[in-house]
């Protein structure tokens, strides 16, 4: 009897496992400060393919998600603007080291890039990066230390004075600070900076992603506000990844992998590009073709090395942006 009942147990033991637990119906996904819109639109579609399941969004700059991710926040998947942030991720073991390689494009579903926003009539006849570094222009973007989407600004700003003057060091550093010091107040992110500029009326332009230009011109009225794409910016990806610790934690990885897998489908492209991000699927991008304007577009591989030397060189402590950026 005693083994028997000891069979039962076990038994019951597992059949209560992970195997046979019922699997979760919810996901959270970790994204970026101003990508609010844009999943919201991408989560409803999910969901009306997939009833019964629920996606919550948690929104900040991505270097804090992350941290927030190893300090406990249960984020299944992320959906960042900043490759260095999963990255951070990987080397705290919360996402496998070959994260790139999961899904196509190097994981990164669509595109943007550091564009312009001016008001109404551009007063200030504002066309390409030159003219950020002028006396006369106030500027607005978010602190770097805290946004990805400030970081690509830094990044984009430094290609084109890098070309500028023909890499140059002290020539590169002078116009860049030039452009940090036109910056009257630096908020912690993407969706606090559009704030500044829209609603307090501070700055006579913004650098966000061209996808953020083209929301805010949307809401709040092409007759305020203009689109102003540069000569030249830097290619944005908007990486994603399963928060493999936390999902194997849930038993979540399956359902994750299928919303990541739905941001490439046709339906979760289209969604993008109506939402100003550009696009991989052809036939879609085909489809928004001339709502895009067209634009050069480096890569950090190209001009910085890759995303490896633009942390040492770059974001580390006391690298090339504390010295710009000084203790603000």
């Amino acid at each position: 009897m005693k083994k028997l009942l000891i069979a039962g147990a076990a038994f019951v033991a597992l059949l209560s496992g992970p195997a046979f637990a019922e699997a979760p119906t919810t996901l959270l996904n970790a994204s970026y400060d101003i990508a609010r819109e844009i999943f919201a639109a991408e989560n409803e579609a999910f969901i009306k393919a997939h009833p019964g399941i629920t996606v919550d969004q948690s929104h900040a700059g991505t270097s804090k998600q992350a941290r927030a991710i190893v300090e406990g926040l249960e984020a299944d998947v992320v959906t960042f603007n900043q490759v260095t942030d999963i990255d951070f991720l990987a080397k705290n073991g919360f996402v496998a080291e070959g994260w790139q390689k999961e899904f196509p494009n190097n994981a990164s579903p669509f595109y943007s890039f550091p564009s312009f926003l001016v008001r109404a009539g551009n007063p200030k006849g504002i066309k390409d990066w030159g003219d950020l570094a002028r006396d006369d222009v106030k500027v607005i973007f978010p602190n770097p230390k805290t946004s990805g989407n400030a970081r690509y600004t830094y990044l984009a700003a430094t290609a084109y004075a890098k070309e500028a003057f023909k890499d140059d060091p002290a020539k590169v550093t002078e116009f860049v600070k030039k452009i940090f010091d036109n910056v009257p107040v630096f908020d912690t992110g993407g969706r606090a900076a559009t704030t500044t500029f829209v609603e307090r009326e501070i700055g006579d332009v913004i650098i966000t992603f061209e996808a953020e230009t083209r929301s805010i011109a949307k809401q709040y009225g092409t007759d305020k506000f203009e689109s102003v794409v540069p000569s030249v910016s830097l290619l944005a990806e908007f990486p994603v990844a399963v928060v493999d610790k936390v999902a194997e934690k849930r038993g979540s990885r399956e359902l994750a992998k299928s919303y990541l897998d739905f941001l490439y489908t046709e339906e979760g492209q289209k969604i993008a590009a109506e939402y100003g991000h550009r696009v991989h699927n052809e036939k879609v991008a085909a489809e928004f073709k001339d709502q895009f304007p067209e634009i050069r577009l480096v890569k950090v591989e190209d001009v910085f090395g890759g995303w490896g030397k633009i942390k040492d060189e770059h974001f580390a402590a006391g690298a090339a942006l504390d010295q710009i950026y000084g203790n603000r």
